[in-house]
């Protein structure tokens, strides 16, 4: 029985497929393609799926590349902004006068989240992010600090979620 249950999730799992980028991020980022994707989970309960867009051949943080967060919890986008602020101060970085910045601009442009909701930032080097959900642009934040802060947090060497990143980057185990 048990042997069944876990075919069972294994091919849930499997079978999940990043949705495609929405229609306004194809639009301003036109030939973007997947590289890979993962699941967080946190205590077991399934959080977000995420995915990494690339133009080229490999992903370079100074390129122009898409991470998408499709959402299967309810969280407000001032708790997204809280959150992204803990995760910085984890990864050792201490400006509190920029975070204070950063966490009134994300409030500003991150929505609410319902489960099923999607939330893409896309890199723009030497301009900062640009924000989206499934179906408009959102706004951006044109700092170019903030953007590989924010991106940092999943794909940075100093993430709190490395099994993720490594899933999301296609990094050799």
């Amino acid at each position: 029985m048990r042997l069944a249950f876990a075919a069972v999730l294994l091919a849930a799992a499997a079978a999940w497929a990043a949705p495609p980028l929405p229609a306004p991020v194809v639009a301003d980022q036109p030939g973007l393609r997947m590289l890979g994707e993962g699941t967080l989970r946190f205590f077991g309960i399934h959080v977000y799926d995420g995915s990494v867009w690339i133009a080229g051949d490999a992903y370079a943080p100074d390129a122009p590349f898409a991470l998408q967060l499709q959402y299967a919890i309810s969280v407000k986008g001032a708790a997204l902004a809280s959150k992204s602020v803990e995760e910085w101060k984890k990864q050792g970085l201490d400006d509190e006068a920029k975070f204070k910045q950063w966490e009134a601009e994300m409030t500003r442009v991150f929505p609410d989240i319902k489960s099923g909701d999607r939330l893409v930032g896309v890199n723009l080097p030497g301009k900062g992010a640009a924000f989206y959900s499934a179906d408009r642009s959102l706004g951006m934040i044109p700092d170019p600090e903030f953007a590989r802060a924010f991106f940092g947090i999943w794909l940075s060497e100093k993430t709190s979620e490395p099994k993720l990143r490594a899933q999301m980057l296609k990094l050799a185990k």
